[in-house]
C-alpha cells in the first residue's frame, strides 16, 4: 500500500510558499489557484472519502457488503431511509466498534408524511398513537398484497419502507428524542463485538430510524484514511434525504464517488441519475475519481432487449470512461460469503436466513424449514434462477437441474451440495464483484496516492512556469541595466529621444480616442452638455412663443411704414420670424460656447491625469505647450461653431418648405387665422388672433429647431472638433519630438542624482528577486523530493537553478 512518504511531510508549507510568491507579483495575482488549493487538500488529507451514491434500491449497501466481504449494511429492497453510513479503519479486530445516531421524532414524522402522501394513505397521522400506526401498517400490507409482493413494484417497496419506519420508531422509542439526534456507543447497547452491533443496525426496522451509523472495521481496504460512505437514495421519498446525498456529492471533503446505476434493470438512465453524474463531474475535489457501477447485471441475462439497451447506453455515454463495471451485488456478496463460510454452515444459510428463523437443529439442517416454500430469501431465488436460465454455466462442466417438485430452499441446498466450490467460484466471477473489488482495491492501495500528488503537480506546473518566467524576465532586465553612474546617464540620454517620441504618440492617440468617443456618444461630459443645449433650445422656443406679443410686432410693422395705418398678417408673421430666429440664435450661440469651453476643459483635465503628461514634465520641466495649444484651439473652435450656430438660426427666417402645402394643418391654421384677422383693419382684430398666430408660429418653428438639435448641429460640432483637434495633435506630437535639445539640457541637471537612485533601486530589486528565486527553488525542491519519492519523475516541477537541458524543455513549454 502506498502511504505518505516522509519527504512529503512539509508539502503544505512548500505549496503555501509558492502561492505566497504568486500573490506578491501584481501581474500574476489574477491566476486562479482554486484547483491548486483543492488538489493540495486532497494530497495531504489524512482521510479519503469514497461516496457510494445512487437511487434507492440500486444496491449500494449490498455492493459495500460485497466489497468488504462482511454483512454490515442493511440491503433489503425498498429500504429508503435517510441513513448515512460511514465505514472507517480500525487498527485491529479488537478495536472494531460502531457509533449509532438516531433520527429525531421530527425527522421520522417528515419521512412518514412523505411516504403516506406517495402511497395515498390519508388517515390522520400521529405516530405516537398505536391505533394510527396499526391502520397505516395495515394499509401498507394491502398495497403490498395488491402489487404482488414487497419487491414487485416501487409502490410496494415504499409501502415496505413505511412499515419498517413505523416498527423502528415503536421499538426504539426510548432512544429517539423529539428534536435532537441521540448518539450511542456500542457499549451502551451491551454489544460485545462489531458483528452484534452491525446485526442490530442492519435489522430493517432499526436501520429505518437511524440517521447515521459509523463503523470502524479492521480491513486492509480502509487503511491509509479510506472511508466508505453509503448515502440515502437520490430519489428518496423524503426530499431532505435526497438533498443530503447531493450535498455530500458536492462537498469538498468528498474524494471519490461510486455511482451505482439502475440502468441494467431499467434499460435507461433516470433524471436523478443524470443529475448525479453532472454534480459529481462539477466537484473539483473529485476530478476523474469516478467509478460507474451498473448493478443488477443479472437482470440482463434473462432479457436480450434489456442487455442490448444497456450495451448501447455504455457505448454511447460511457465510451470515454475507463472505470465502468457491471455487477450483481446480491450474487457476488452471498457467493463470497458462502465461499468463506465454515464447515458447519457451508451453504451460508445462517446468514441468508439470519432474520427468518433457525436453519440448523442439533447441527443438522432442519428439513421442515427447508421444505417451507413461503420462506425463500431473494438470494436463493436468484441463485436458482441463475442455475436454470442464465446461460452462464457450461453444460459440459455443470450438470444442474432445478426441480419443480422441490421447494426453492431444497433446490438450493441440493445444487450446492452437488456442485460445491466450482459453482460458487463461477457465480462470483459472473457477478462481476471480483473485477470491481480488484479495481477499487488496486486504486486505493496502489494508484490513489501517486495520482493525488500527480494532480497537485499538474496544477502547480502552470503556476511554477509563470513564476519562473517572471523571475527570469526581471533578472534579464536588471542584468541589462548599467551599474555605473556615467553609463546609466549615457543610457538615459539614449532613451530620451525614444521617450519624447512615445510621449508625442501617446498624446496623439489620446486625442484621437477622445474624439472617437465623443463622436460615438460615449463621452459623458460632452453628451450631458449637448443634452443641456437641446433642452435650452426647446425651453427658449417655448418661452418665446408663450411671450410673443402680436401687438408689439404689429406696432413695429406700422412704424416702418409711416404712410400706412394698418398692417397685413403676412407682415406680422415676418416680424415674428425675424424676432424668433434672432432670439434662438442668441441662445444657441451661448450654449455652443459653453459646450466648447467645457469639452476643452475636460480634455485638459484628461491630459493632465495621463502618464505621458507626467513624463513630459520630467523630461522638459513643462508640458511642451500642450495646454497653450488647447487653449488657442478652443477659441478657434468656439468662433467656428458660433458662426455655424448663426448660420443655422439665420435659416429659421425662411418658412418651412411645406408650410403652405395643401392638405396640411399649417395651411389650414393659416387660413383660419387670416379669416379671423380680416374682420377689421385696426390693431384689435390682429391682437384677438394672437393665440392662433402663436400656434401658427409653433407649427413652423418646432420642426426647424428639432432638426437642428437632433440631426444637423451635432454632426456640425463633431466635424468641426475633429477637423481642428486631430491636425493639432499631429503637429504637437512633432513639436514635442523637436524639443530633444531642450529636454537633454533639462534632464542633465538631475540625471546624475537619478542615475544614482536608479542603480541603488536596481540593486535592491536584484536582491529581492534573488531572494524570491531562492525561496521558489527551495519550495520546488521540497515538492520534487516528494514527487520523486512517489516515483512521479515525469511530473517534476521546474526549478530556476536546473541544468540547461531541463530549462530548454520548459522554455519550449513556455513558448507553446
Amino acid at each position: 500500500m502506498t502511504k505518505m512518504p516522509p519527504q512529503c511531510q512539509n508539502l503544505q508549507e512548500q505549496v503555501d510558499s509558492l502561492l505566497q510568491l504568486l500573490r506578491q507579483e501584481s501581474s500574476l495575482r489574477q491566476q486562479d489557484i482554486t484547483a491548486v488549493q483543492a488538489s493540495l487538500k486532497k494530497a495531504i488529507s489524512p482521510e479519503f472519502e469514497i461516496v457510494f451514491a445512487g437511487a434507492f434500491s440500486a444496491g449500494k449497501s449490498m455492493l459495500i457488503n460485497a466489497l468488504l466481504e462482511r454483512e454490515l449494511l442493511y440491503s433489503a429492497e425498498g429500504h429508503a431511509t435517510g441513513t448515512e453510513c460511514y465505514i472507517a479503519y480500525a487498527e485491529s479486530a479488537q478495536k472494531e466498534r460502531v457509533v449509532l445516531t438516531f433520527s429525531s421524532e421530527v425527522e421520522i414524522r417528515a419521512q412518514v408524511y412523505a411516504l403516506c402522501d406517495q402511497l395515498n394513505l390519508t388517515t390522520e397521522i400521529n405516530i405516537n398513537h398505536i391505533d394510527v400506526v396499526k391502520i397505516l401498517s395495515q394499509g401498507c400490507r394491502i398495497i403490498i398484497e395488491k402489487e404482488g409482493g414487497e419487491n414487485k413494484s416501487e409502490l410496494a417497496k415504499k409501502a415496505k419502507a413505511l412499515i419498517l419506519l413505523l416498527e423502528g420508531f415503536e421499538v426504539n422509542r426510548d432512544r429517539i428524542q423529539t428534536v435532537d439526534n441521540a448518539t450511542y456507543s456500542m457499549e451502551q447497547f451491551n454489544f460485545s463485538n462489531l458483528k452484534e452491533a452491525a446485526s442490530y443496525a442492519r435489522r430493517g426496522s432499526n436501520s429505518a430510524v437511524l440517521k447515521r451509523v459509523e463503523y470502524y472495521c479492521y480491513h486492509p481496504l480502509l487503511q491509509d484514511g479510506n472511508i466508505i460512505i453509503d448515502t440515502p437514495g437520490i430519489d428518496a421519498p423524503v426530499k431532505q434525504d435526497a438533498e443530503l446525498t447531493y450535498d455530500k456529492i458536492e462537498s469538498p471533503d468528498t474524494s471519490a464517488v461510486v455511482c451505482v446505476l439502475k440502468a441494467a434493470s431499467s434499460g435507461e438512465m433516470t433524471t436523478e441519475e443524470t443529475e448525479l453524474m453532472e454534480k459529481t463531474r462539477g466537484n473539483p475535489g473529485i476530478r476523474d475519481r469516478l467509478f460507474y457501477i451498473f448493478n443488477r447485471i443479472d437482470e440482463t441475462w434473462y432479457n436480450t432487449q434489456l442487455r442490448q439497451r444497456l450495451e448501447n447506453l455504455i457505448n454511447s455515454d460511457f465510451r470515454d470512461t475507463a472505470r465502468v463495471y457491471k455487477t450483481s451485488g446480491l450474487l457476488g456478496f452471498y457467493g463470497s460469503l458462502i465461499k468463506n463460510s465454515t464447515t458447519r454452515d457451508r451453504f451460508g444459510l445462517d446468514t441468508i436466513f439470519a432474520e427468518t428463523g433457525q436453519v440448523y437443529v442439533d447441527g443438522k439442517l432442519d428439513s421442515e424449514f427447508l421444505g417451507n416454500s413461503e420462506e425463500t430469501p431473494q438470494f436463493i431465488s436468484e441463485f436458482n434462477r441463475y442455475c436454470a436460465n442464465s446461460g452462464k454455466l457450461s453444460p459440459s462442466k455443470f450438470r444442474i437441474s432445478v426441480n419443480s417438485y422441490e421447494t426453492p430452499n431444497q433446490n438450493y441446498v441440493r445444487i450446492l451440495a452437488e456442485q460445491g466450490k466450482p459453482l460458487i467460484e463461477q457465480l462470483i466471477q459472473d457477478s462481476g464483484i471480483e473485477d470491481f473489488r480488484t479495481a477499487i482495491t488496486r486504486y486505493l492501495t496502489e494508484e490513489k496516492r501517486p495520482q493525488l500528488f500527480k494532480n497537485l503537480a499538474d496544477d502547480l506546473e502552470d503556476l511554477c512556469i509563470q513564476l519562473r518566467k517572471n523571475y527570469q524576465t526581471i533578472q534579464r532586465d536588471l542584468d541589462s541595466q548599467p551599474r555605473e553612474i556615467e553609463a546609466m546617464k549615457a543610457q538615459e540620454l539614449l532613451r530620451l529621444n525614444q521617450e519624447l517620441q512615445q510621449v508625442g504618440q501617446d498624446f496623439r492617440e489620446h486625442i484621437a480616442t477622445e474624439i472617437n468617443e465623443m463622436i460615438m456618444n460615449k463621452c459623458d461630459v460632452f453628451d450631458n452638455d449637448f443634452r443641456q443645449l437641446q433642452s435650452r433650445m426647446i425651453r427658449r422656443l417655448d418661452e418665446l412663443l408663450d411671450s410673443f406679443s402680436v401687438e408689439a410686432a404689429y406696432g413695429r410693422t406700422v412704424l416702418t411704414h409711416p404712410r400706412n395705418a394698418t398692417a397685413p398678417l403676412i407682415a406680422v408673421l415676418v416680424e415674428a420670424l425675424y424676432y424668433l430666429a434672432n432670439q434662438l440664435e442668441d441662445i444657441l450661440i451661448e450654449a455652443t460656447a459653453s459646450l466648447v469651453a467645457n469639452f476643452f476643459q475636460y480634455l485638459k483635465d484628461s491630459v493632465r491625469k495621463s502618464e505621458y503628461y507626467r513624463l513630459l514634465y520630467r523630461l522638459l520641466g513643462n508640458d511642451g505647450g500642450i495646454e497653450q495649444q488647447l487653449e488657442e484651439l478652443s477659441k478657434r473652435v468656439s468662433d467656428a461653431l458660433v458662426n455655424a450656430a448663426g448660420v443655422e438660426c439665420d435659416r429659421y427666417v425662411r418658412e418651412s418648405p411645406r408650410f403652405y402645402d395643401e392638405d396640411t394643418f399649417s395651411i389650414y391654421q393659416f387660413r383660419q387665422t387670416l379669416q379671423q384677422t380680416s374682420q377689421g383693419y385696426d390693431c384689435e382684430n390682429m391682437v384677438d388672433a394672437q393665440p392662433a398666430i402663436r400656434q401658427l408660429l409653433r407649427l413652423d418653428f418646432e420642426p426647424k429647431v428639432s432638426k437642428t438639435i437632433r440631426q444637423t448641429f451635432r454632426q456640425t460640432v463633431n466635424k468641426t472638433l475633429k477637423d481642428h483637434l486631430l491636425p493639432m495633435a499631429e503637429q504637437q506630437a512633432d513639436d514635442i519630438l523637436q524639443k530633444y535639445s531642450q529636454a537633454r539640457d533639462y534632464v542633465e541637471q538631475t540625471l546624475a542624482h537619478e542615475a544614482e537612485e536608479k542603480i541603488a533601486r536596481n540593486q535592491r530589486l536584484q536582491g529581492e528577486n534573488d531572494e524570491k528565486i531562492e525561496k521558489y527553488d527551495r519550495a520546488v525542491s521540497g515538492i520534487n523530493s516528494c514527487l520523486q519519492a512517489m516515483q512521479l519523475y515525469e511530473s517534476l516541477l521546474p526549478a530556476i537553478g536546473q541544468n540547461d537541458d531541463v530549462l530548454m524543455g520548459y522554455e519550449a513549454k513556455d513558448t507553446d
